[in-house]
């Protein structure tokens, strides 16, 4: 056996690709990733203004700011090193390519290649993008930039009842969807909420309100009482409800604004949970006749509302039989 055949095989390295979250605080890095970068021969980032780099130059690791091509990568792997490539917010697609042609050409001894998940998006960081989002549209949109809360009030009935019609329909992609529009609604509104000069708030400010009230509201989670049972959790629900809006009558809070049937459905609750004995007020007419109906579903747990609305669609398909109208 000759000296040739006998040598070592050169070891070619290892390439890892270290991804980070930019909704997560730059710095707070895994412990692998702190490991992959403490030992790694060459660290590469081609972003110099990746807001990693500072804490990363912070804790003593050196960077590079280069945008090797993959046989530069591959190069600089060769002998057993380490190069860690701190990727972009993009993911390094080009670089990623180039690696995969290179491997798939059968020419060159590829490093092992590894994928690193720097940090990790928790659940609901995808709102900050959204908020994000909002920022620029706010100001740079021609139309959004002029929105007030009053024009754009219609929509959020709008978004309401069509996330109310997906719901009804049980179409699940169309739910997502509406979901998101109704979110969009709160976002928008706490946005334009913050130019306000009299009493301005963030949508971190409608956010902690609302967790605040939640938490307060569920004294069976995060305090001390106990509920056992759904009808208990409404009894806590109504009474620190009451504490907290110091209301004198059951009827305080409910929005006259919305359809009858569901306001009469709306008071009849608030009757029957406050345990009043309130006769239903003496009149002629269909206005009368509806509210008897809508207090009586109420009663038997039917929602009048979408009752109402479930016979209308069977209407509507009967309008369309007669009409000879598919579907």
């Amino acid at each position: 056996m000759n000296a040739t055949s006998s040598a070592a095989v050169p070891d070619p390295g290892r390439i890892v690709l270290l991804t980070t979250s930019h909704r997560v605080a730059p710095g707070l890095l895994s412990w692998p990733a702190w490991q992959a970068l403490r030992g790694a021969d060459r660290v590469l980032c081609a972003d110099g203004a990746h807001p990693q780099l500072p804490y990363l130059r912070e804790a003593g690791i050196a960077v590079d700011e280069a945008t090797p091509t993959a046989e530069d990568l591959v190069g600089a792997c060769a002998g057993g090193r380490t190069v860690v490539v701190v990727a972009t917010g993009e993911g390094e697609p080009a670089l990623t390519d180039g690696l995969a042609r290179l491997a798939g050409s059968g020419r060159v001894r590829m490093p092992e290649l590894e994928l690193l998940p720097a940090s990790y998006d928790l659940p609901g960081a995808r709102l900050l993008d959204l908020v994000q989002v909002m920022d620029r549209i706010r100001a740079e949109c021609p139309w959004s930039s002029e929105r007030t809360h009053e024009g754009l009030a219609k929509y959020a009935i709008e978004e309401a009842y069509e996330l109310v019609e997906a719901i009804e329909d049980g179409d699940r992609e169309e739910l997502r969807e509406e979901l998101g529009d109704v979110l969009l609604q709160v976002v928008f509104h706490a946005r334009i909420a913050e130019e306000d000069p009299q009493a301005p708030f963030s949508v971190d400010d409608v956010a902690a309100g609302i967790v605040a009230k939640l938490i307060h509201r569920h004294p069976h989670v995060f305090g001390d009482a106990t509920a056992t049972t759904p009808e208990e959790v409404k009894e806590h629900w109504l009474r620190t409800k009451a504490v907290e809006k110091r209301r004198t009558s059951v009827t305080e809070g409910i929005p006259l604004g919305q359809p009858g049937l569901a306001l009469a459905a709306k008071l009849a609750s608030r009757v029957r949970t406050a345990g009043l004995d309130v006769p239903l007020p003496a009149g002629e007419g269909i206005g009368y006749e509806l509210l008897a109906l809508a207090v009586r579903a109420e009663a038997a747990g039917v929602d009048p509302e979408a009752a109402l609305r479930s016979a209308a669609r069977a209407y509507r398909d009967a309008v369309r039989a007669a009409e000879g109208v598919a579907g």
